[in-house]
């Protein structure tokens, strides 16, 4: 029989090792949902995790190297809509070349700081009486506020795209553009938006990776996450819900 602190250690590992594929996955999501496949996200993870780590070294504020990830993320995220949406080009080989320039902009970026350790990462937080519970609470609600944050997330995406009339814009816009043009959806509008909320996620995710679960740098530190993530949104069937059960398995 599994000892109970070995079991609550599992856990909470495994969901410290998801959550970039979380974050990075719920972005997906609604960029495919809007129509657009991105294969970047490895790319775009590996910008926001040097961009983070470098930013956070440098001020010794991990908040602001954040931030600075996930504008690193949006605006290569912009580039492949940019692509897609308005020229029209293959998504495919858009989001590979996105892929191979983060990761190489990345590597060279961070030559300088490979091997070096973040020290100010961010600390767990643990939430009053959930965390008390035994075995989960230890394992999911004595986590950093990143984690928290991608709990929420699932639920405030999932609901958005359920129940509320921009999310139906984004399916309409996935489903069949033309009419969804034809009824007066912004199409261009949606899906630019989705790109740039997916790669701002998976920025987020890469940060997620140097300045919590391992707070230092290296060439693909990322190790795959990003196409991990690709592959999950299929699992997941497109859905946040789904998405964060998929994650954790």
């Amino acid at each position: 029989m599994i000892n109970e602190q070995i079991l609550v250690s599992i856990l909470f590992s495994i969901v410290q090792i998801s959550t970039p594929i979380l974050l990075a996955m719920l972005g997906e999501i609604y960029a495919e949902r809007s129509g657009i496949l991105n294969l970047g996200l490895e790319g775009i993870m590996s910008i926001g995790a040097v961009s983070a780590f470098i930013v956070a070294i440098i001020t010794n504020n991990a908040h602001l190297g954040i931030m600075i990830a996930i504008i690193a993320g949006a605006l290569l995220a912009l580039i492949h809509a940019f692509v897609t949406v308005s020229l029209n080009a293959d998504q495919v080989i858009s989001g590979l070349a996105i892929a191979m320039l983060g990761i190489g902009l990345s590597s060279l970026i961070g030559r300088n700081y490979v091997g070096k350790a973040f020290h100010g990462y961010l600390r767990s937080i643990p939430i009053p009486i959930l965390s008390e519970i035994p075995i989960i609470g230890p394992a999911f609600f004595k986590q950093d506020i990143i984690v928290y944050f991608s709990y929420v997330l699932v639920v405030v995406l999932w609901f958005i795209l359920y129940k509320t009339r921009w999310g139906l814009y984004i399916r309409a816009t996935g489903e069949n553009p033309h009419a969804a043009d034809a009824a007066g959806i912004n199409v261009y509008l949606v899906r630019y938006s989705c790109v740039v909320l997916g790669g701002a996620l998976a920025g987020l995710g890469g940060a997620y990776i140097t300045l919590v679960y391992m707070p230092t740098w290296f060439e693909g530190i990322t190790m795959g996450k990003g196409w991990i993530a690709v592959a999950l949104v299929i699992l997941a069937m497109w859905d946040p819900l789904r998405g964060l059960l998929s994650a954790y398995f």
